[in-house]
């Protein structure tokens, strides 16, 4: 059996988290990028972004950020157009809320853009034609939770 002579094997490496604290540059878009808010988280290493030109992408999330930056619903990211397919892009940074702040402040996003919440899109209104009755009770009907 072979000894152990390093120093322990992934798990070691895992807790390490040593960019968190660096204050980084802020990065703008650039020709053949764009920015996006997450809409759905897809799986194996994939989601859907609704993109701030108005499109709904397919995006990829690269290997540098795959395991080291978690990104979730909601997120502002910037993504890389594809030149041969247009509905499919590439996840190239994950910005922090307080650098989607400022971006905004700046005017790269539209007013309508929501930073810490998540979007929920509905798909094709299915919720539109739900209608709640208002029923008012009268005082004689006491309710039977009042009563105990």
């Amino acid at each position: 059996m072979p000894k152990n002579k390093g120093k322990g094997g992934k798990n070691r490496r895992r807790g390490k988290n040593e960019n968190e604290t660096e204050k980084r540059e802020l990065v703008f878009k650039e020709d053949g990028q764009e920015y996006a808010q997450v809409t759905k988280m897809l799986g194996n290493g994939r989601l859907e972004a609704m993109c701030f030109d108005g499109i709904k992408r397919l995006c990829h999330i690269r290997g540098k950020l795959r395991k080291k930056v978690w990104i979730n619903q909601g997120d502002i990211i910037l993504i890389g157009l594809r030149d041969y397919q247009d509905a499919k892009a590439d996840v190239i940074l994950k910005y922090t809320p307080d650098e989607a702040r400022n971006l905004k402040t700046y005017g790269e996003f539209p007013e309508t853009v929501r930073i810490n919440e998540t979007v929920v899109y509905s798909v094709d209104g299915l919720d539109e034609d739900i209608e709640f009755g208002d029923e008012v009770s009268s005082e004689d009907e006491a309710d039977p939770v009042d009563a105990v």
